[in-house]
């Protein structure tokens, strides 16, 4: 890229067939809002500036996209797309190139934009695309030379030019000189009594200026959202395309028409992802990680070799190498598992630190503790980390064995190599090594050994 390219992203426009009360572009297709989409890839592109022109629920839109570095303009009324670009004239400089980009049209490839950006210095660039279906697109007319003459919306078209099947997507790179001077010479005559971008077109060519068009590869690319419908549509396209990013990259997915992605995924070397997985955030999967069917990850690290089975829930915590973990387990956010740890069916960490080699095989809650290694965790025990107005933690160092039924009231320390018998209600700290029960009350046997695996063979 040459010339600086400034970029003026038009998302202005209420929505009303979306029927809500959000702002069409802040609705989310893979888990971001639609305009993030459009800002995300003229920022790939380098651009020099970011305008929004933003109206309808124009604060909310302008507090979604606080975070990044852009420019704003207020287009009140509303009264077309030439209109809006008018109102982003201070915020885009007098030299190069001017990019027009819709915040409701997400999905336009970089690598379309660069070479709708490269095209012929001194030229209008217009990028369009043929579609079987052009209904509510302006349509490219041109001559007997393959000229383009004008864009000639659907309203304003004739039959015959409605028959014409290349349609203007909208986006177009304009020469940053040329700019003010056309827009200023725009009018309103027309079926919808607005301001068109697209009459550029015809402006140009009066001027005796190039106008260029670039093709859109794939359909999707251009298409923009203006109902639940099409979002719905742009979505499934959308996750087709990180499918095969994903299969590219090695990744072995079991229906590549059955994964969601919504944020930034990661996956090393041999990951199998079964059916129905939703990823959201960022996620990093190391090599040779297994997910099963149905699980959900938000914002989660898991180490190499580790199986996560169906029906998992794990979010914002940290997993180690070689884990189990489920099914039908609940990771939550804080939790923190070294390697070799199993965590099974129906139970529940939360910011929790699980040392290695630890186990909790089944139903099973955990919550603001620190657990050491080769502990065994009974099924049915309880860490009963709130008492009503306060979080408490609880310790368990290494070696411990809890048996089944246990409720371990925090703050509470049970001490390394302590064994608790089943049913026991852990009110104070247990010392090291010793045999707590209390069925009728808490006692602590000292000097007691538990019970050795018998070799197969001996008596």
């Amino acid at each position: 890229m040459t010339a600086p390219v400034d970029v003026v992203i038009l998302a202005a426009g209420k929505g009303k067939r979306m029927c809500s009360s959000l702002p069409k572009v802040l609705h989310r297709l893979g888990g971001i809002p639609l305009v993030q989409h459009v800002i995300d890839t003229a920022c790939a592109l380098g651009a020099r500036r970011l305008c929004v022109v933003y109206g309808h629920g124009g604060e909310a839109v302008r507090d979604a996209l606080a975070a990044s570095d852009l420019s704003f303009a207020l287009q009140e009324p509303q009264l077309g797309t030439g209109h809006a670009v008018q109102q982003a004239l201070p915020h885009v400089g007098r030299d190069g190139l001017v990019l027009v980009l819709y915040g409701d049209v997400p999905l336009t490839r970089l690598a379309t934009l660069r070479r709708l950006i490269a095209g012929e210095e001194g030229t209008l660039r217009v990028l369009t695309v043929n579609l079987a279906d052009p209904t509510g697109y302006g349509r490219i007319v041109r001559d007997e030379a393959g000229r383009i003459q004008r864009i000639v919306e659907e309203d304003d078209a004739t039959p015959a030019q409605r028959a014409i099947t290349e349609v203007n997507t909208g986006i177009m790179v304009i020469p940053a000189e040329k700019l003010p001077g056309w827009l200023a010479e725009l009018s309103n005559c027309n079926a919808q009594g607005e301001y068109y971008l697209t009459d550029l077109v015809a402006l140009a060519i009066h001027d005796g200026f190039p106008v260029v068009t670039v093709q859109a590869e794939a359909g999707w690319e251009t298409v923009g959202v203006n109902s639940k419908a099409q979002l719905a549509t742009l979505e499934r396209a959308y996750q087709l395309q990180r499918a095969d990013e994903l299969l590219t990259r090695g990744v072995t997915l079991a229906d590549p028409a059955r994964i969601d992605v919504r944020g930034k995924l990661e996956c090393g070397a041999d990951v199998i992802i079964d059916v129905n997985c939703v990823f959201e955030g960022n996620v990093r999967l190391g090599d040779r990680v297994t997910i099963g069917a149905n699980c959900i990850l938000r914002d989660m690290v898991v180490g190499d070799e580790t199986v996560i089975a169906p029906f998992s829930h794990l979010e914002e915590a940290s997993i180690g190498v070689a884990c189990q973990i489920g099914p039908y387990a609940r990771i939550r956010p804080g939790t923190r598992l070294a390697a070799h740890v199993h965590l099974g069916n129906f139970v529940e960490v939360k910011n929790s630190s699980i040392g290695e080699r630890t186990k909790a095989n089944h139903l099973t809650y955990v919550g603001d503790s620190e657990i050491g290694r080769g502990v065994n965790l009974g099924a049915g025990t309880i860490v009963c980390n709130y008492d009503g107005a306060n979080k408490h933690k609880t310790i368990i160092e290494d070696d411990v064995f809890i048996g089944s039924d246990t409720q371990l009231i925090a703050p509470v320390r049970v001490g390394q190599g302590a064994t608790i018998g089943a049913g026991t209600t852990v009110t104070d700290d247990i010392p090291p090594g010793v045999l707590a029960l209390s069925r009728v009350k808490q006692v602590a046997i000292d000097r007691w050994k538990r019970p050795q695996k018998k070799v197969k063979g001996e008596e």
